[in-house]
């Protein structure tokens, strides 16, 4: 693939479209999106305008997790096809201008990958064992977990094991589910391990990775009870989430990518509800970029999106990063469904913290046109999730029986998990699987809403102001102006419920936060509007526009 002849490195400023492959589309009949599918579908991303696909874990799995309980990280799960497939789809998708990067998962194995097989049957205190974290039980006969930490899927974070004889064995660590158990990560064959890892899809042509829970390697080594400390996001010193040595690990990591011509990249998933932790993965030696978690977690409220905006630019611009925006991902409820909720009222980011306010899916909608305009336009790079370019809410209503996520199970069937995001993409036809698998009577692995026919690849293309063509237009603008990518901005003055934004050379980006319209406070000849509404008409509520101006 020929490197584009540009001075700023092109993750600076790329825009990278998230597949969910056992979603994206399904080329071979079974009802599980694959490999054939997402090669059938090159040419619609690349006529989308992005610069790189981020493809979810492929490698063989039970699937307890979706893929992220990996059994062998140096192949492909038969369910999405074969090795020499990737290795084509890699090929194809460089001839078709994208890079590839892929999912790492370091901090847990499948429990019935090779290493934990052999870890369970070698028994307490063999070498074997220390590539896990297994500790032997508190109370009476070693009958209760060796602490106090929980499973972020719920229920306790420990599994005891019988052991060869048969006897109740040695508790196991899993901070997720207990068929993905944690790695010590305090063992130099982990560390190995994963440098080679990384070597082997290198070779093999993957641009870099997307690495799973970035921040959960380390363990403080006496286990210390968490007490009132539990939670997703860490507090400082926290004896599992956030620990200051596993930047050493990926020091290790940056080496093995800069060894490349082109060198590899990283993007981590570090859920850091402090931007100044935040900041520190992506050090000069470290890693290249983070996910900025703090503005997807920001509610539609103009103080709140300036506010996540502003605090990001200062803390991970001051390392020498670029930001990276996302809006939605295969772990949060999609925000055109967040947006709709009242913004003073949402609690949260996932389905279950939205699920009993009273939604307005065209409210919605208004407010994720007008904010991916927003996001396209600040400094850095952007993730998109797969079917927001279709405007795709979340689907809430998914039966019960067909549920998948660990978190349902782990709950006690309460809380109903991340299914609604992952359910399969609609790209034409009126009825369901509309056109997701090459065979019309497949049954897509999770249902698909009968109303989806309004929102097919096919119906959107054929309208010029669907939000698909708006995506198509922001980004081919994206790319052609100067102005966009990597850089800084400068806040104009507004009114409270109106950010509005100049990048150099000659751009502004106004967004209307409030109810009411409002004239465009910034002179300039308007690029693109999120709405459907004249060029000179006033701003209207939830809306945003794009304008060339002369500063």
């Amino acid at each position: 693939m020929s490197e584009p002849q540009t001075t700023t490195p092109w993750w600076r400023d790329a825009v990278v479209y998230q597949v969910y492959i056992r979603s994206f589309r399904d080329g071979d009949g079974d009802g599980d999106g694959d490999i054939a599918g997402l090669r059938s579908r090159l040419a619609y991303l690349a006529d989308l305008n992005v610069d790189a696909i981020w493809i979810n874990p492929w490698y063989p799995s039970p699937m307890a997790d979706g893929g992220y309980d990996v059994a062998d990280y140096r192949d492909i799960s038969p369910m999405f096809g074969t090795m020499d497939e990737a290795e084509a789809l890699i090929t194809e998708a460089h001839g078709a201008g994208l890079r590839v990067l892929l999912d790492i998962v370091p901090n847990h194995t499948s429990d019935q990958h090779a290493w934990f097989q052999d870890a369970l049957a070698a028994g307490p205190g063999s070498p074997d064992r220390d590539r896990y974290i297994f500790r032997p039980g508190t109370g009476t006969d070693g009958d209760a977990p060796p602490n106090d930490w929980r499973s972020v899927f719920g229920g306790e974070a420990w599994t005891r094991v019988t052991e060869a004889d048969g006897s109740p064995g040695e508790w196991y660590l899993h901070l997720f589910a207990p068929e993905q158990p944690d790695l010590n990560w305090d063992d130099p064959r982990t560390r190995k391990e994963f440098e080679d890892i990384l070597r082997f899809w290198f070779d093999r042509g993957a641009d870099g990775f997307r690495i799973d829970v970035a921040h959960s390697l380390i363990k403080q080594e006496d286990l210390p009870d968490l007490g009132d400390r539990f939670g997703l996001l860490p507090s400082i010193d926290h004896p599992h989430w956030d620990r200051d040595e596993v930047h050493e690990v990926y020091r290790g990591w940056r080496k093995v990518a800069d060894s490349y011509d082109p060198p590899r990249v990283f993007v981590a998933e570090a859920w850091l509800d402090d931007p100044v932790r935040m900041a520190r993965y992506v050090r000069p030696d470290e890693l290249h970029t983070t996910f900025n978690f703090v503005f997807l977690e920001a509610p539609w409220r103009a103080d709140a999106m300036r506010s996540a905006v502003t605090r990001s630019l200062a803390e991970v611009g001051g390392v020498g990063a670029p930001i990276v925006w996302v809006l939605s991902n295969h772990d949060v409820a999609r925000h055109v469904s967040r947006f709709a909720r009242d913004q003073r009222n949402v609690a949260g980011f996932n389905l279950d913290a939205i699920m009993d306010l009273p939604a307005d899916l065209e409210l919605g909608l208004r407010r994720a046109r007008a904010a991916v305009l927003l996001m396209l336009a600040l400094p850095g790079s952007v993730y998109l999730y797969q079917g927001e370019e279709l405007g795709l809410p979340e689907v809430e209503d998914l039966p019960e029986v067909r549920l998948t996520d660990p978190t349902w199970r782990r709950s006690g069937n309460t809380v109903r998990g991340r299914d609604g995001c992952r359910v399969p993409l609609p790209w034409s036809g009126d009825a369901p699987p509309f056109g997701f698998s090459t065979d019309a009577a497949a049954t897509p692995w999770l249902p698909q809403p009968a109303g989806w026919h309004e929102r097919t690849v096919e119906t959107l293309d054929g309208d010029p102001a669907s939000i698909l063509n708006l995506y198509r237009s922001a980004l081919r603008l994206r790319r052609e102006l100067p102005a966009l990518g990597d850089g800084t901005l400068t806040w104009l003055d507004a009114d409270a419920d109106v950010l509005a934004f100049a990048r150099a050379p000659g751009f502004a980006c106004v967004v209307n936060f409030g109810a009411s319209p409002v004239p465009v406070p910034v002179d300039g000849r308007v690029l693109l509007r999120s709405d459907r509404e004249a060029i000179d008409a006033p701003l209207q509520p939830d809306t945003a526009v794009w304008l060339r101006t002369s500063a």
